[in-house]
């Protein structure tokens, strides 16, 4: 997840920067590299075959199918929101706008999934959406030259835009796996993630096949400013580096909860910020620093919570079974 959230965004405001124009392309290479999920679920089903025994080759049933359809068109639209808006942003202002996704991802878990806060957890929260209020206040002179007005805003509201719909997605991937009425496993959140993936994949082959984009990519390829052979290097390594992301925040929901992903996502904002300075020579400033920082201690915070409630949740050893020499 760590990869994918910091790398990502990276291949893809580069391919935008060298010459790239394809918002329905660069959206759909968030989800096109679903068919690798295959190569897990391959060997999944080899070592429970190899336990003995008869085993069913998938485990996902028609009622959560229909649901991880519908979770992966939002998915879809959230992809070309996001790379709508990437395309007239710069990395540093897109990851900005995209922090303030943990509050919303915060109250729709709480309405969603009833999630519990802790005040390490709300802790959190606050230090990571102070943060990104100054990411915020310190944005102004991240506008490219040369851009209009109207797109700038476009491509700012499309982002904000993004960031409400997969703090709503989020609590509803948590949501899905509570209603599954099947033990949720391993192999189940990757068939879930697969279903999910293609259907996002589906919706944004539509809106490609509208615009033109597939006529369009040996063209783009030829006047790509890196070359054509890194053009379609770039492009495969955008679908993959996306498919670390969201194997990685699926399994961050599954293993934790919706509010642990969002605010693993939020802590990398600020490390994305530092690649785009180191990578595009984005400018760096104190605010963004504090951000960092302001970040790192929001997670530890959080992280320290969790372990403060897990030893609670250890069981007790009666001192008297001790002393009168039991096990």
């Amino acid at each position: 997840m760590a990869i994918g959230t910091a790398v990502s965004p990276l291949l893809l405001r580069l391919y935008f920067l060298k010459g790239g124009t394809r918002k329905w392309l660069s959206s759909w290479l968030e989800t096109a590299g679903w068919p690798l999920l295959f190569i897990p679920l391959a060997i999944s089903y080899a070592h429970r075959r190899g336990g003995g025994g008869p085993t069913k080759l998938y485990l996902m049933t028609p009622p959560l199918f229909l649901a991880c359809t519908v979770l992966g068109l939002l998915v879809g639209l959230d992809d070309f929101l996001y790379a709508y808006g990437l395309s007239y942003l710069p990395v540093s202002t897109t990851s900005i706008l995209i922090s303030t996704q943990l509050g919303f991802t915060a109250l729709f878990a709480f309405l969603i999934v009833k999630q519990r806060f802790t005040s390490f957890s709300v802790n959190a929260v606050v230090l990571l959406s102070i943060g990104a209020v100054i990411l915020g206040l310190h944005a102004s002179g991240d506008r490219p030259q040369g851009e209009s007005n109207t797109l700038y805003y476009w491509g700012f509201f499309m982002t904000l835009a993004a960031a409400v719909l997969y703090a709503f997605i989020l609590p509803l991937v948590e949501l899905t796996y509570a209603k599954a009425k099947q033990v949720v496993t391993y192999t189940l959140v990757i068939e879930m993630q697969l279903v999910m993936g293609f259907f996002a994949t589906v919706f944004c082959t539509v809106g490609m096949l509208v615009n033109n984009d597939f006529h369009a990519i040996p063209r783009e390829a030829r006047e790509f400013a890196l070359g054509e052979v890194r053009y379609y290097v770039l492009l495969v390594w955008s679908a993959i580096l996306w498919q670390f992301f969201f194997v990685g925040t699926v399994g961050a929901i599954f293993y934790g909860s919706a509010l642990l992903a969002g605010i693993i996502l939020a802590v990398l904002i600020p490390i994305t910020e530092v690649l785009a300075v180191v990578f595009f020579h984005e400018p760096f400033s104190g605010g963004k620093g504090v951000a960092l920082a302001l970040a790192l201690w929001g997670l530890a915070s959080y992280f320290y919570g969790e372990f403060l409630e897990s030893k609670k949740k250890k069981p007790v050893v009666d001192p008297g079974l001790l002393d009168s020499g039991h096990n």
